[in-house]
């Protein structure tokens, strides 16, 4: 038995509408990893994370294999305490005159209401993870009534709520102002001081800083490369993966692309590679 992934797929696909929306995944990842999915938008990163939390289901070959938590069968329920997810779309269906202490309270019954028959152990693990994420300066604002920004760390936290011991992050700085990016990024960063593990999905590299000890890129639903930051994060395989001739650069902790003036070279169609 092999206890140190979390997640184990082998040659997986998995169709929606008749279109295959994952294509022959080889993916294992660690429970000791944090984890950057990186690529541009249509390259899969999302199907992945739906395939995760058992949104859709993978083609059941004799060859396939996929195990989350070490386990082919898990409950539902079960995989929810264990992996929680923060899709920022959900914003719209919050209540405007939902507190962030509600809001959070809130995740633990699977809801963006207020809940009204919270118990004591409720209260306390709230106050918790909002001391732990230092956010008790918003902690009894309205929702309507935060920046982008704190809107995220808030939805963030409310994730955090149940201990997970996965917390996937899909596209936590998109759409955000230049100090919210920031501020979200910073936020991100102090998660390390849980004992959650986090999988970031994103097309924006600036998102990727030191807490992130490998880096998966994706393209036309195919990894073309996996690997630490110095090993993979270089301009000829951004170019690929974003189909542009770029430089990349790394300063003050923190990378930066760039657009070549000059396009001089064609650039190749990658190969999948196989996970490590």
């Amino acid at each position: 038995m092999n206890n140190d992934y979390w997640l184990e797929a082998k040659n997986i696909s998995c169709f929606k509408n008749g279109y295959e929306i994952v294509k022959d995944l080889n993916l294992k990842l660690k429970y000791s990893e944090n984890v950057i999915l990186l690529g541009p938008n249509g390259s899969g990163k999302s199907s992945i994370i739906e395939l995760i939390n058992r949104n859709i289901y993978p083609v059941l070959k004799k060859d396939t294999v996929f195990k989350l938590f070490n386990r082919e069968l898990i409950n539902i329920w079960e995989l929810r305490k264990k992996i929680s997810t923060v899709n920022y779309d959900v914003k719209g269906r919050i209540n405007p005159k939902l507190t962030v202490f509600d809001l959070i309270i809130s995740g633990l019954y699977g809801k963006y209401c207020k809940i009204h028959n919270k118990s004591e152990k409720d209260v306390l693990l709230a106050e918790n993870i909002i001391n732990k994420m230092l956010i008790t300066n918003i902690s009894q604002k309205y929702f309507s009534n935060l920046s982008e920004g704190e809107k995220q760390i808030a939805l963030i936290a409310r994730a955090l709520v149940k201990n997970p011991e996965i917390l996937i992050l899909d596209e936590p700085i998109a759409n955000l102002d230049l100090k919210s990016r920031f501020y979200v990024r910073d936020q991100i960063n102090e998660l390390t001081n849980l004992n959650t593990k986090i999988i970031c999905i994103t097309h924006d590299i600036s998102m990727i800083t030191e807490i992130y000890n490998r880096i998966i890129m994706l393209k036309n639903r195919l990894i073309i490369a996996d690997g630490t930051q110095s090993d993979i994060l270089n301009s000829k395989n951004l170019s690929i993966l974003f189909d542009i001739n770029c430089d990349i650069i790394k300063y003050k902790g923190y990378w930066h692309i760039y657009k070549k003036t000059k396009e001089s070279q064609v650039i190749k169609q990658p190969r999948q590679l196989k996970s490590k």
